[in-house]
């Protein structure tokens, strides 16, 4: 399976925070399943390091590196998928990754309800 996951499910995994549900850390480990990361959420979270809206190490791609996730990027397919979204969602990182999940055949990692709203298959997060 590949998964997507989400910003707060990226850091909640890179943290080993307990929000992170069992059953959906263990899908994270699992070898068989194929981990991404967004460009979106990298950048994402560094706005919101650099705003005092997040503590995170400032070393976020070092963290990642040491992890088996893998780089997923932007693309004018992607971008184009999110501007075209129905407007259940609004914030423009999740609809970004929305479209990307949808576009890669991806699961989603999240605890956002409303991203089961565009069709795409979710990994409840919490």
């Amino acid at each position: 399976m590949k998964l997507l996951l989400d910003t707060c499910a990226l850091i909640w995994s890179l943290e080993d925070n307990p929000c992170l549900l069992p059953e959906t850390r263990r899908q994270i480990s699992d070898q068989l399943n194929s981990v991404f990361i967004s460009a979106i959420s990298v950048w994402e979270i560094e706005i919101k390091r650099k705003k005092g809206q997040l503590k995170v190490p400032e070393n976020l791609l070092e963290a990642i590196s040491l992890t088996q996730f893998k780089f997923l990027s932007v693309t004018e397919h992607h971008a184009l998928k999110a501007a075209n979204l129905p407007d259940y969602h609004k914030d423009p990182f999740d609809r970004l990754l929305i479209a990307q999940a949808i576009l890669e055949k991806m699961v989603i990692v999240t605890s956002d309800s409303r991203f089961g709203q565009y069709g795409v298959p979710v990994l409840n997060a919490k």
